[in-house]
């Protein structure tokens, strides 16, 4: 199973659908049964549980069930939510996607797009509010190269940043202004009342220390004498501690100083578990954002993997997942 683009043109604009490919057409079976069919449409308009589709169509539940598991079994619903009914859970589903289709190894024809106008919905809700319209709304804060804070540190992540706004670039517009600002930069210009987001650990990064205490998963920032000790990343929810070098955190979090605006997170116990951040992201949004519904606050551990043995993250785990 492979998602796409399924792209038609439009007088006015092109409109855009993702389209689900199967990679053997016998998983399109359950959806070319008459009954099915309706039950997909039916699940398209609103999420519903079995028995209310039974009501509807009248016709036996036993029957709905059938070809509600026949459905889920090829991902063409999703189970969104569970209620309890009358002493039972009824189970609510929903149809995953907007197209479904095979696809032949030929036909393709290349065109040059330069400014793509669709995105995909999760990584779209988790962008929300910094995407609006096509414009980015916000700033990107990478830590300074020079020695600062309060460690003295000199940040050697942010330069992954511009592998980040490649990405973004792809679903906005130039901004009229800068948007990647340093840490020491954006504290005298008083911008953190704003959507930010922040490139790099609390090390090197003046912001990701300022909100390390709002994060579902935070740096161990342990006091000492001479300031902190960083211990690796805690989760709150397993109490697990994570510390390799190639851990990263992404996170999102309402902004404490504006509750309007929200900050991502891109974060790593050193430079290597940043960058693992990013490239999770850009390249492998959808296993990132796997079980992202849109909630306020949302944190995954990442970890970078070397899987060809050149000496740099290529592949990435997400190990540990928070959601309220």
């Amino acid at each position: 199973m492979e998602r796409k683009f399924l792209i038609s043109p439009n007088k006015k604009q092109q409109e855009i659908k993702e389209i689900v490919i199967y990679d053997h057409p016998e998983k399109l079976k359950p959806l070319l049964n008459r009954l099915t069919w309706k039950i997909l449409l039916m699940l398209s308009d609103k999420e519903m549980y079995p028995m209310e589709i039974a009501k509807k169509l009248k016709i036996h539940e036993q029957k709905i069930y059938y070809h509600i598991r026949k459905l889920a079994k090829v991902n063409a619903i999703e189970k969104v939510k569970e209620e309890e009914r009358k002493g039972a859970i009824a189970k609510y589903y929903k149809t995953s996607f907007p197209a479904f289709g095979v696809e032949l190894p030929f036909g393709a024809q290349k065109h040059k797009i330069t400014q793509p106008s669709f995105i995909d919905k999760r990584i779209n809700q988790f962008l929300k509010p910094l995407l609006k319209d096509g414009i980015f709304q916000g700033k990107v804060i990478v830590g300074s190269p020079d020695p600062h804070g309060p460690f003295k540190t000199s940040a050697r992540d942010g330069h992954y940043a511009s592998y980040l706004t490649f990405f973004l670039g792809q679903y906005s517009k130039l901004p009229e202004d800068f948007a990647i600002k340093l840490d020491v930069d954006i504290k005298v210009e008083k911008e953190e009342k704003n959507n930010l987001i922040l490139v790099g650990g609390p090390g090197t990064n003046l912001f990701t220390q300022d909100v390390n205490e709002y994060l579902p998963i935070k740096f161990n920032m342990t006091p000492s004498k001479h300031g902190f000790l960083f211990s690796g990343l805690v989760s709150k929810e397993t109490n697990r501690v994570y510390i390799a070098d190639t851990i990263g955190l992404i996170a999102k979090i309402v902004n404490p100083w504006d509750r309007e605006k929200i900050i991502l997170v891109f974060a790593g116990n050193k430079a290597v578990g940043t960058k693992a951040c990013i490239l999770a992201f850009a390249k492998f949004g959808m296993k990132v954002l796997k079980n992202y519904k849109g909630e306020d606050k949302f944190a995954v551990v990442i970890q970078g993997f070397d899987l060809d043995g050149d000496g740099k993250v290529d592949s990435i785990e997400v190990i540990d997942t928070y959601i309220q």
